[in-house]
């Protein structure tokens, strides 16, 4: 098949022929997320990019418990239920390589990120990050630009492989790693400035000797994207805002290469403002994960307390409750990421921007409280003060008669409204004025 007509490849060229589009990256596994951004990607008109990360779904299930065909299959039955077209849904995946398996030999973790590329490229993910930045156990302390990329040129040819082996379009690749810590830092003071341009051209030049030098020169043609730190990032409490200024020179350097763009990852909280300036400035892959299971957990609060208003005690889903206790009981997604006494954990636990709490919400006995929130809510009916009260914005679209009362509903439209923000961003000109009250692109 012709990689021109790659859905991915066709914005980058768009955008390279200066038109003010990019993509936005939906990062997350939860239904009522996905299912919102299908419904702003259709309100919006955008294609919708999906990832999973290495380490939310592998060969052995990762976190979620999927591997890439299931993840594939679950998020196409959401796209069939809501009537999101197929044709617009690009899936990805993010950081493919050895990161979980670090701690043995190389020759078993690339064995394993081998088995692991095979599986995303086989299913169908047409968006391959490849990612063989960290050292595993008998690497050198400080790993070499070059095996960096002669690695990742390896997993390339795997992902040529099984796309063409599963009947698969070729997939697209982005490649470099100079990015935030997934999920933001424990402390902006670790974060980092706007990657060098000479860094960046370096990255550049030793993975394309690498896909060369291993025959992959059409897969070469098909490197869309680099990561770079745009210098965004957050932490618990705190964003790093982008500074146009400073990324400057970085934006000048990709603007010389042709077909290609930045994708910045940590996007998550900038100023829609901030949006449209990173894809005026060519970084024209927008990650977003965290913000949007943030909006997800605000909204869950904002029903728990809608709940404590109507519903008895004894028949309260203690939802926040539970997910403390099993945050408490399993430690090991947040303990590291929030410093400090008990009291401040408790509260980073449930407020941080990091979102920690997003690795447990399918877990079964917080599962199963969202559940009886939502039945709770549901069959008491929100009245409007109460609604108008703990979300203000949702009431707004109910009084117009846009929005309907479900818990449901209102949950979609609170992580939409995060999301619609980065669909406007790749949508139009970053000079357009914004409407902040807005909820259709």
């Amino acid at each position: 098949m012709n990689h021109d007509f790659s859905p991915i490849q066709q914005v980058v060229k768009a955008h390279r022929r200066g038109d003010p589009v990019g993509l936005y990256s939906v990062c997350c596994s939860h239904p009522v997320v996905l299912t919102a951004a299908m419904r702003v990607a259709q309100r919006c008109a955008t294609l919708l990019l999906v990832e999973a990360t290495s380490n939310q779904v592998d060969q052995f299930g990762g976190y979620t418990g999927m591997n890439p065909a299931q993840f594939r299959d679950y998020v196409h039955r959401l796209a069939r239920e809501c009537g999101f077209p197929l044709e617009r849904l690009v899936l990805g995946g993010d950081h493919l390589g050895p990161n979980a398996w670090q701690r043995r030999s190389a020759s078993e973790a690339m064995a394993n990120a081998e088995t692991l590329v095979a599986a995303y490229a086989g299913a169908g993910f047409h968006k391959i990050h490849l990612d063989c930045s960290m050292r595993c156990a008998d690497d050198p302390a400080a790993l070499d630009d070059a095996i960096v990329a002669a690695r990742s040129a390896r997993l390339a040819a795997v992902a040529e492989a099984a796309a063409q082996a599963a009947g698969h379009p070729p997939p697209v690749y982005v490649i470099g790693t100079e990015v935030p810590v997934p999920g933001g830092e424990s402390a902006l003071a670790d974060a980092g400035a706007p990657t060098s341009p000479q860094a960046a051209a370096r990255t550049l030049a030793v993975h394309c000797r690498a896909f060369l030098d291993a025959g992959l020169h059409a897969a070469w043609r098909r490197v869309v994207a680099m990561v770079v730190q745009p210098g965004v990032d957050f932490d618990h409490s705190q964003i790093q805002h982008y500074d146009a200024a400073q990324a400057a020179a970085l934006s000048g350097f990709v603007a010389g290469q042709p077909g290609l763009v930045y994708e910045a990852h940590s996007t998550d909280y900038q100023r829609e403002s901030s949006l449209h300036e990173m894809v005026r400035d060519h970084f024209a892959i927008l990650k977003v994960g965290p913000a949007a299971t943030f909006a997800l957990r605000e909204g869950l609060l904002a029903l728990c307390q809608i709940e404590d208003e109507l519903v008895p005690r004894e028949r309260s889903s203690r939802l926040m409750q539970v997910l403390d206790e099993v945050m408490l009981a399993k430690p090991e997604h947040w303990h590291k990421h929030y410093p400090g006494s008990s009291e401040e954990q408790r509260v980073m636990r449930r407020y941080g921007l990091s979102d920690r709490c997003r690795y447990y919400w399918g877990e079964a006995p917080v599962a199963a409280a969202v559940e009886h929130l939502c039945a709770n809510v549901d069959a008491a009916g929100i009245p409007l003060p109460l609604l108008s009260q703990h979300l203000h914005e949702q009431y707004l679209e109910v009084l117009q008669g846009r929005l309907g009362t479900s818990a449901r509903e209102l949950l979609e439209h609170k992580i939409g409204r995060v999301l619609e923000q980065y669909a406007r961003a790749c949508t139009r000109n970053a000079a357009a004025p914004l409407n902040s009250a807005a909820s259709i692109c």
